[in-house]
């Protein structure tokens, strides 16, 4: 008794197309598809530039369901520009609320919505390309909502 085929064979005109999509598939993941704006970390710029969390404070109680957010970034200027072109002393900043990102931001005041209970707040000032200077410029503080 001969099983029945659930997904039908290609047809024979039909290899062909699934050839050439299997080859630019491959092309496309290959070592030469990686010249994007991504660079492995032995290759991002250094940054001397410092940030710090200034509210909430570490280990701060706050109130309310917002939480304003301020940061000081020292030795590098944040740019609203998107760029490959990088350089160590632009960039912009991520704000990072309990591991998740709240804020691609171009200032250094962000208003957060928060919910009660304990929080873990990191700052990130990048590359203007969105990734991370080596070593990483980055801050946190943990504080509690009531």
């Amino acid at each position: 008794m001969k099983r029945p085929t659930l997904i039908s064979p290609l047809p024979a005109a039909g290899r062909p197309v699934l050839l050439l999509l299997a080859i630019l598939l491959l092309a496309a993941c290959g070592p030469r598809a990686q010249n994007g704006p991504a660079r492995p970390a032995a290759q991002r710029p250094r940054s001397t530039a410092t940030l710090r969390i200034l509210t909430p404070a570490p280990g701060a109680v706050v109130t309310g369901r917002t939480l304003q957010a301020r940061l000081e970034l020292t030795g590098a200027t944040i740019t609203p520009e998107t760029s490959t072109n990088l350089k160590p002393d632009r960039g912009h900043i991520h704000l990072i609320l309990d591991g998740r990102v709240v804020s691609m931001s171009y200032g250094l005041e962000q208003t957060v919505p928060v919910t009660p209970g304990d929080h873990l707040m990191q700052a990130e000032f990048v590359a203007t390309d969105h990734f991370p200077f080596n070593p990483r410029v980055v801050t946190s503080a943990t504080f509690t909502v009531k």
